[in-house]
C-alpha cells in the first residue's frame, strides 16, 4: 500500500490517525484531540510527524495540535472557511484542492452538516477516508451547525467513493450506533450481523473500525437515506434515542 493508516485512541472516545507514506516516510497526523497519546504514537513509530490534518474545528479533534505542532515540527492543513477558528493554518484548503502526504496526494471533500465548515480528506491511492465526524460506522456526526440537506449531500458525497475505502471517523461510536441502526433496518442481514461482531469486538476491548464505504452502504441507515427528508427524520430519530 503506499499509505498505511494506525488508529490513535485518544480522550474517552476519540480516534486521531497516523499516516505514513511507504515511498518517501513522511508521517502525518489527523485531528490529534489530545496531545498525549498522539504524541506517544509518533515517537514509537519513529519520531516523525510532518504533517497535521484538521477535519473540523471541535476541541477534540483539535487540542493537541500545538503540543504535537512544537515537538516534531510540522505543519498544520485544514479548511479556508475555517480558518478563523482553527489552530493556525501553514496551508489553508478549499475542497477539490489537493494535499500530499509525501508522494501519496489526496483530495479535500467538503462535507458540512455536522459543521458548517467540516471537511474530508480522500487518498484514492491507498484507499484512505479520513471522515472527521461526518460519516462513522452506522451512524453520521449530529446536526450541531449545518442542516440535513447539507448533511444528506456530504454523506452522498462519501458513498460514491470506492467500496474498499476507509472509513477512518473521529470516534468510537459503532455500538450505540449499532443498536439505533437496528430499529431503523431490522431485517437487513448485514446489519444484524455487524452489531454481532461489534459486539464482540467491544466485549474484547477491540476497534471497531475503519469500515469500508462498502460496508456502510450496505449497513448504515444514515448513507442508505434515500432522500433529505428521510434522513432527517432519522437522525432526529437517534438524537432522542437511548
Amino acid at each position: 500500500m503506499p499509505v498505511s493508516v494506525t488508529a490513535i485512541p485518544c480522550l474517552s472516545d476519540n480516534y486521531a490517525w497516523m499516516l505514513r507514506d511507504a515511498a518517501t516516510g513522511t508521517v502525518a497526523v489527523c485531528d490529534p484531540g489530545e496531545a498525549g497519546p498522539a504524541i506517544a504514537a509518533l515517537e514509537a513509530a519513529g519520531g516523525r510527524c510532518d504533517l497535521i490534518l484538521l477535519t473540523h474545528h471541535h476541541g477534540d479533534h483539535i487540542d493537541g495540535v500545538e503540543a504535537v505542532r512544537a515537538r516534531f515540527g510540522a505543519r498544520v492543513v485544514g479548511a479556508a472557511a475555517d480558518a478563523h477558528r482553527l489552530p493556525k493554518l501553514d496551508q489553508a484548503l478549499k475542497p477539490g484542492e489537493r494535499v500530499s502526504i509525501g508522494a501519496t496526494e489526496g483530495v479535500v471533500i467538503d462535507t458540512p452538516g455536522h459543521t458548517v465548515g467540516h471537511v474530508a480528506f480522500h487518498f484514492p491511492e491507498g484507499a484512505v477516508l479520513l471522515c472527521g465526524d461526518t460519516l462513522f460506522s452506522l451512524g453520521c456526526g449530529r446536526l450541531l451547525e449545518g442542516t440535513a440537506e447539507q448533511m444528506f449531500h456530504s454523506l452522498q458525497a462519501l458513498a460514491a467513493l470506492p467500496e474498499a475505502t476507509l472509513v477512518c471517523c473521529g470516534h468510537e461510536y459503532t455500538e450505540s450506533n449499532a443498536r439505533f441502526a437496528l430499529t431503523v433496518e431490522p431485517e437487513n442481514a448485514m446489519l444484524q450481523a455487524r452489531a454481532e461482531e461489534v459486539k464482540a469486538q467491544r466485549a474484547a476491548g477491540q476497534a471497531t473500525v475503519p469500515t469500508t464505504i462498502g460496508q456502510e452502504r450496505e449497513e448504515n441507515p444514515f448513507l442508505r437515506a434515500g432522500d433529505v427528508a428521510r434522513l432527517a427524520e432519522i437522525r432526529t430519530a437517534k438524537d432522542n434515542f437511548r
